[in-house]
């Protein structure tokens, strides 16, 4: 395997680790060596001593527990934890006792994202907390894109304002180029027209584009590209995305509409959650690794052990900690200006080490040669949260938003209240969020009553789901309705636990 890169050291950059100094109140030798504890799982026990001594909110959870920190001396110890979650600790605490010291004043940002019912979260940070975070995008423009040699324009294509995606990737990315890259950060957010202008206007002074968005609106901008007459091929063209599953044949039609011959290095995925910042992303080497697992669906049932294909990423475990659950519920673990240990983030998946990947996928035929930038750093899979919400667009679409619309005067007689939510592809993978509604017992439903029963659920979304009506573009909002009756077997079979969601 050629063009090893080690792993990165943490952080890179002097300024970083005077702002982290700086933040925790820690002399900068003493920082510095911490930061460059080699062993995850110290680094996980340093993090849980930080956050048991200076955090109000922690010490009472431990409290709870009858915990005392000072016996927690091993990774044994800190595995038989207890797990945190945004019901059990976020929620109930106030937002100062969350963070170091109690002091809501030591944060300068406060990002905003919607919980499991819709309803927005608040999450103090602090400019130290990007440093690891800016790595990931780091490895993803360096490693995967070449801007370290490509004077290249990073375009936020993210919802901007509180919304925790484009802020954090804005930010993200300026501390990536203040390391000497030649970076250019710009923030239209996601305004196509203005995005447009903005490429039209900019687009010929740099060697490459990489615009930083949602899987699907990225799409739409594309194809709405094309036909309002700008030329992807001209420039080169790369994509960021984050917050969606999606197939490699997605990745294909769009890596082939901008022009890019090889997707391994034209596109990348991150994993990234408003609790936790980025925790990993995709490499080069995983996406080879997940489009080879993508044509071979038997080793993908054998290694993910479903039929789907989740999403394949790296991560540093001296950034973020991860532990697998054995219902294959992931945790995280990392400090920060709200540190969290052992915090459960309601996505499934797993996490597997470098060397025992490389050789399952060797037996089974997988080969990386030829690819310039691997690192050794382990992976994370993860399929997501369909048992609750539907990603679209980036925004969490969950079942609380939908049935306020089916129990409105005008339907409830004619609809049990029993839908089913799934985003669909059509044959040109365009995205569109598909609704199976129930109906009672002798109804018949009809065009008129898909139709207003559309226009009811669009219209209770852009009410209750500030996330879907910031981040869907006016013209993909309108649901796709299937008119079903009443047990349905394949939507609403009868004795069997109601599921209001399905992934893709």
């Amino acid at each position: 395997m050629t063009g090893r890169i080690s792993p990165p050291q943490h952080p890179k950059s002097t300024r970083a680790v005077e702002a982290l100094s700086t933040f925790y109140g820690t002399p900068l030798s003493e920082l510095l060596a911490r930061c460059l504890t080699a062993d995850p799982a110290a680094r996980a026990l340093e993090n849980f001593k930080i956050a048991a001594e200076r955090v109000p909110a922690y010490a009472r959870f431990l409290a709870a527990h009858r915990i005392d920190a000072r016996e927690v001396r091993t990774a044994h110890d800190f595995q038989r934890l207890p797990v945190t979650t945004k019901e059990t600790y976020h929620r109930p605490n106030a937002l100062a006792d969350l963070c170091l010291d109690g002091d809501l004043a030591g944060c300068d940002m406060l990002a905003v994202s919607s919980g499991s019912t819709g309803q927005p979260t608040i999450w103090p940070r602090f400019v130290a907390d990007e440093v690891g975070s800016a790595e990931r995008f780091e490895q993803v423009l360096v490693d995967g894109f070449g801007a370290d040699r490509r004077r290249t324009l990073a375009v936020v294509c993210f919802a901007l304002g509180t919304w925790v995606g484009g802020m954090y990737t804005a930010a993200c990315c300026r501390h990536v180029a203040s390391k000497g890259y030649p970076i250019t950060v710009v923030t239209p957010g996601n305004q196509k027209p203005e995005i447009l202008r903005v490429l039209r206007s900019l687009a010929a002074d740099y060697e490459q584009i990489v615009l930083c968005g949602y899987p699907p609106f990225l799409k739409d901008l594309i194809d709405e590209g094309n036909l309002s007459g700008f030329d992807w091929a001209r420039h080169v063209v790369r994509v960021v995305m984050a917050g969606e599953v999606f197939s490699e044949s997605w990745r294909t039609l769009v890596s082939e509409r901008l022009g890019a011959s090889d997707p391994s290095h034209s596109s990348a995925s991150l994993y990234g959650t408003a609790d936790g910042g980025v925790l990993a992303n995709e490499t080069p080497l995983s996406i080879t690794i997940r489009r080879f697992l993508a044509e071979q669906p038997a080793i993908a049932r054998e290694l993910f052990g479903e039929s789907r294909l989740p999403t394949l990423c790296q991560y540093d475990p001296l950034h973020r900690y991860f532990e697998q659950e054995e219902d294959g519920s992931l945790l995280f673990s990392a400090g920060g200006s709200v540190p969290l240990i052992r915090y459960k983030i309601l996505d499934r998946g797993g996490i597997i080490g470098y060397e025992r990947l490389l050789s399952f996928l060797s037996e089974r035929g997988f080969s990386s040669t030829g690819l310039a930038s691997v690192r050794e750093l382990p992976f994370v899979y993860v399929f997501g949260r369909s048992s609750f919400a539907v990603s679209f667009y980036g925004a969490n679409v969950y079942p609380e938003n939908v049935g306020p619309a089916l129990e409105q005067r005008a339907f409830a007689a004619r609809v049990t209240g029993k839908f089913v939510m799934q985003v669909v592809r059509d044959a040109d993978q365009n995205a569109a969020l598909e609704i199976a509604v129930e109906l009672v017992r002798g109804e018949l439903g009809g065009a008129a009553l898909a139709e207003s029963l559309a226009a009811a659920i669009r219209a209770e979304l852009e009410r209750l789901n500030s996330e879907f009506a910031n981040y869907a573009p006016p013209e993909r909002r309108s649901p796709k309705l299937l008119l079903l009756p009443e047990g349905h077997p394949d939507y609403f079979p009868a004795g069997v636990k109601h599921r209001y969601t399905r992934g893709e």
